[in-house]
């Protein structure tokens, strides 16, 4: 008897043109309700974080930051998953595709963007100011920067939505699919893993809050840029793997289990560098060599 795939098995059988059973719908649902229940949950230890701050109650405030961060990095690691739930089983809607951009904007827009001002930028300390004039600029550049990350996140999510075959200005290989610009769950869990590896502990030092939001600056850019990013769709978790491969995944899991704040710190830099060197490498080589114009190609 032939095996089955999993979307064969949830065909329904009284359905004339071999449509899924209603049942399978819920399954990519599901994930994307859990993506947003997590965001929701940053949102609401975030609150809680800068209350225990306010109230000197340090080891709580940063278990409570930690927490919102470590919700964050599982919405990222859960939105990863309903997608490919749906593409394997056959249960693409145009409903689901909208639940999920609205679950991303709370848990990679919102979410993020609520820890990113309570952790980082609320409790400065401002007698540390070299001139007292600066504060009220820092402080508004902070609602800014902020508010910029949301509704750059926003914007990105919408122009995925409308945009059927976006091409980034610099087109890969043929044979890869790419995101144009920084995906939304990228940024977010770039501030994230920050916020982990920082051990969670709010930011006191005006210099390293203006650094803080350089770097949500950066991110809001990456994220409405066209500039080229894998997205690893093209990457089959059922196909058959080697011994090797199986070792590499066995020791990036225990890596991430021991050594959980460099990790994913560093995978964070990495993957949000990849797009920033791509795009360099693009211009220098372009100015050492012009390149002729070639096909544009399908990207993810």
């Amino acid at each position: 008897m032939p095996r089955l795939s999993l979307s064969e098995r949830l065909i329904d059988p009284k359905s004339p043109d071999r449509r899924p059973r209603r049942a399978a719908y819920a399954l990519p649902t599901m994930f994307t309700a859990g993506n947003l229940l997590l965001g929701f949950l940053a949102v609401m230890e975030s609150f809680r974080g800068a209350l225990d701050t306010a109230l000197n109650q340090t080891a709580s405030a940063q278990h409570h930051f930690e927490v919102a961060a470590i919700m964050i990095g599982i919405s990222v690691f859960v939105d990863g998953l309903d997608g490919r739930i749906a593409r394997m089983t056959n249960t693409v809607s145009d409903f689901g595709r909208e639940m999920d951009s609205l679950a991303d904007v709370i848990s990679f827009g919102l979410a993020p963007g609520v820890l990113a001002f309570t952790w980082g930028l609320l409790f400065i300390d401002w007698s540390l100011l070299p001139n007292a004039e600066w504060r009220e600029p820092i402080e508004r550049a902070g609602y800014f920067v902020t508010f910029l990350f949301l509704l750059c996140g926003a914007s990105r999510l919408a122009r995925f939505n409308v945009q059927e075959n976006p091409v980034p200005k610099n087109p890969g290989r043929p044979d890869r699919k790419y995101f144009v610009g920084l995906p939304i769950p990228a940024a977010a869990g770039m501030l994230a893993a920050v916020v982990y590896a920082a051990g969670s502990q709010p930011l006191r030092n005006w210099m390293a809050a203006v650094g803080w939001m350089a770097l949500i600056g950066l991110l809001s850019f990456l994220m409405v840029s066209t500039w080229r990013y894998r997205s690893f769709k093209d990457f089959n978790m059922l196909s058959p793997r080697s011994f090797r491969s199986v070792i590499t995944l066995g020791a990036f899991l225990f890596f991430v289990f021991k050594f959980s704040q460099l990790v994913l710190l560093a995978m964070g830099i990495w993957y949000t560098g990849s797009g920033i060197a791509v795009r360099i490498g693009g211009l220098l080589q372009r100015k050492v060599r012009p390149v002729e114009p070639t096909a544009e190609h399908q990207v993810g």
